[in-house]
């Protein structure tokens, strides 16, 4: 007789108020940790979702359980947006695309950047999935520069580089942020191009784990 269990979703089973209080405090969640970062004291997400600190805890046992949640719906967008670039038959622009919708997800949300970054001994989602995206980032790297249209000098680590300049440039919030990405992004897209050749210094040995959370 096959099996007629089904893998149910975090907080399935829970009764109606306990599902209610869960979405409320990932909401209040995400809003705090996009607007202050992923060290937000975790009495003030509780403060913004209206619930009481034990409950927050009752649902997320530690602050990492809390992060990971919270992001896991951006985490599986940014590694989608890795493989659609990947799988784009134009090498070049399949690293444009990637290259300029990271910048903006890192301009909308500061909190999901952090997350991605940080270390978590006991929830490996983030540090498997930034390993997965510096591997990915390097095959965008490769294919690019084999099909003609990225310089042959560019190097992997200069990706950290353009995510530290675009976390310098998008202080600002909402429009205003993502304006200041997409103008950043472009000017360095047009000069990553294969024709602007002119030599530069050596590359800088940058993960991207050396992008300050």
């Amino acid at each position: 007789m096959p099996d007629q269990t089904s893998h149910k979703p975090p907080g399935d089973g829970l009764r109606a108020d306990a599902r209610e209080n869960r979405a409320k405090i990932l909401r209040a969640a995400r809003e705090a940790f996009a607007a202050q970062g992923v060290d937000v004291p975790v009495a003030a997400v509780a403060r913004r979702a209206g619930v009481g600190v034990a409950t927050l805890y009752r649902r997320f046992p530690t602050r990492a359980s809390l992060v990971t949640e919270a992001f896991a719906e951006e985490l599986s967008h940014c590694v989608s947006v890795l493989d659609d670039g990947l799988a784009d038959p134009d090498p070049w622009r399949g690293f444009c695309t990637v290259i300029e919708k990271v910048c903006l997800l890192q301009a909308a949300d500061r909190g999901f950047t952090q997350a991605f970054l940080k270390e978590f001994p006991d929830q490996t989602d983030f540090t498997l999935e930034r390993t997965r995206a510096e591997e990915r980032l390097a095959l965008l790297v490769q294919r690019a520069k084999e099909a003609g249209g990225l310089r042959q000098d560019f190097e992997p680590g200069d990706i950290t580089l353009l995510l530290l300049a675009n976390g310098g440039v998008t202080v600002g919030s909402g429009e205003e942020a993502a304006t200041a990405s997409r103008r950043l992004v472009a000017y360095l897209l047009q000069s990553f191009r294969a024709e602007a050749t002119a030599p530069l210094p050596p590359p800088a040995p940058l993960g991207l784990d050396r992008i300050p959370a």
